[in-house]
């Protein structure tokens, strides 16, 4: 049985409900020229935390009991989580406790920290982050909210699939970015409980894909995190994965990789073409989409999830002259 259902998802968007609101779907002209059918994006860079991490992490906390949020709240995250989680902590007035390793970015970073969170360094991987949440919760019993393999989590992530199929009842295909696959099993659940004709293939780097190499796998497997542009996809699903595994095994119908190249040209294309500031993770679906990595066959909606990029390495690549710009290793253009 399904972790995550759609009547799940339809009451996580009841409970977020004044809390979360929905984002925009809008027609993109230069990619609809592009792929010959129309192409909408679906714009959850337009959060207030700017990403979707903040349907997930609403639902979660506001589905704790009193007891939960009493204790305090514990996380690893590479920012967008950490963000959202310290910005619904504070709307609850809870603590937050947000583990993050030294390859998240220092403008995430500090994003969480203003919004009141507490913020630990830990290692160079999610992997070593997420060992100090587990220290936390053992010593000073904390309150985990997991980044994606959580069913709250899920839950909330997915009703952007809700939203997509209400807006447009018509769409053949959804491109979602894929890393720990908490928003990737969310809105594959929504949309193919409500379109069962449309594909969803989620979309990650080639740098570092775990979510990728565990379903070639069969099984989570562990992978090494590097940097890269879409520093927001990195990261373990983790060896004892319970949901999203899973979830992404049996809904998705294709996972496509992009080079860093090739990420940075998606970054460059939304703020040109598109007006639109994006972050690499949340430029993913463009990428994929104008380097021609998969066959748009009919209404195609490319989810935009994050807009959290550093304003120096955004500027780099958008100024960038040649497509070959961003080929530097990881995130050094």
């Amino acid at each position: 049985m399904m972790a995550v259902g759609i009547d799940r998802i339809a009451e996580a968007r009841d409970r977020i409900a004044g809390r979360v609101g929905p984002t925009p779907l809008v027609s993109s002209l230069s990619l609809s020229a592009h792929c010959g059918v129309p192409v909408h994006l679906k714009l959850e860079s337009r959060q207030l935390t700017g990403s979707f991490k903040l349907r997930g992490a609403t639902n979660a906390v506001l589905s704790l009991s009193d007891e939960a949020r009493r204790r305090g709240l514990v996380t690893a995250s590479t920012g967008n989580h950490g963000r959202a989680l310290a910005h619904a902590a504070q709307a609850e007035g809870v603590r937050a406790v947000i583990c993050m390793s030294s390859l998240v970015p220092a403008n995430k970073v500090e994003a969480v920290r203003a919004l009141g969170a507490e913020v630990r360094i830990v290692g160079r991987s999610q992997d070593d982050a997420q060992d100090e949440v587990e220290r936390l919760v053992r010593q000073e019993g904390l309150t985990a909210i997991p980044p994606f393999d959580h069913a709250d989590v899920i839950a909330g992530q997915g009703t952007i699939g809700l939203e997509i199929a209400e807006a447009r009842p018509d769409t053949e295909l959804v491109l979602v970015p894929l890393s720990g696959g908490g928003l990737a099993s969310g809105v594959a659940a929504a949309v193919k409980s409500r379109l069962p004709q449309a594909r969803v293939i989620g979309v990650s780097m080639a740098r570092g894909a775990a979510m990728h190499a565990s379903l070639n796998a069969g099984k989570p497997v562990l992978v090494e995190e590097v940097e890269t542009l879409a520093d927001s996809l990195g990261g373990g699903i983790g060896l004892g994965n319970r949901h999203t595994f899973a979830m992404c095994r049996d809904l998705l119908d294709d996972v496509v990789l992009l080079s860093e190249e090739e990420i940075a040209e998606g970054i460059r294309h939304a703020f040109t073409a598109e007006g639109e500031t994006v972050e690499g993770a949340g430029a993913v679906g463009i990428a994929a989409l104008l380097a021609n990595k998969i066959a748009a066959r009919g209404p195609t909606v490319a989810l935009v999830s994050g807009r959290n990029i550093d304003e120096a390495l955004h500027a780099a690549i958008v100024n960038a002259t040649t497509k070959t710009a961003g080929a530097a290793e990881g995130r050094t253009l």
